[in-house]
């Protein structure tokens, strides 16, 4: 892949990270907004609620399909980590050309799901469900073709990296 074409995904992915940190920081501030109008005002309000809602479900599928990368991605590692270049080539191809059927079969059901959704809304703000949940329609064509151009790199000799002990962070 040329040089120029690399430093815009990362500068695209940076980019979606900031955007995530937003959300994150966001999604804080109404929470605690919550706490505050609940146990120091003694006063319910349920917008914070669904905005919390909200915020955690674009959090997550914004994040998985922009800003995780494939390296930090769980793995059963007891297979993979022992298993040779050509072996991780040949299980990337097979894990990624199942999750591309898997996502571009349902991803027919799952617009016209989203897009008849648009007939409900949340209580608080009136946000209608189908702006809310079209996230995962994002995310669904992005996990096709990130899985298409994994499986891509896979078949034209591009072994997914292999498990390093020594990299291994605490997962925290």
């Amino acid at each position: 892949m040329p040089p120029k074409m690399l430093a815009t995904g990362e500068w695209l992915r940076r980019r979606a990270e900031n955007l995530l940190c937003l959300m994150l920081l966001t999604m804080f501030v109404v929470f605690m907004l919550q706490i505050i109008f609940r146990y120091a005002l003694n006063m319910s309000i349920g917008w914070t609620h669904e905005v919390s809602v909200a915020l955690w479900i674009w959090i997550v599928l914004f994040g998985s399909a922009f800003v995780v990368r494939e390296v930090d991605e769980i793995r059963f590692d007891l297979i993979w980590g022992g298993a040779g270049d050509k072996a991780r080539r040949v299980m990337q191809t097979i894990c990624s050309l199942a999750l591309i059927f898997l996502f571009s079969i349902s991803l027919p059901a799952v617009t016209d799901y989203v897009t008849f959704m648009k007939v409900e809304s949340t209580a608080y703000l009136k946000i209608r469900f189908d702006y809310l949940y079209s996230i995962y329609i994002i995310f669904a064509v992005a996990m096709i073709i990130r899985y298409l151009w994994l499986a891509v790199q896979a078949v034209h000799g591009h072994a997914p990296e292999a498990f390093d002990p020594t990299k291994a962070g605490s997962g925290v």
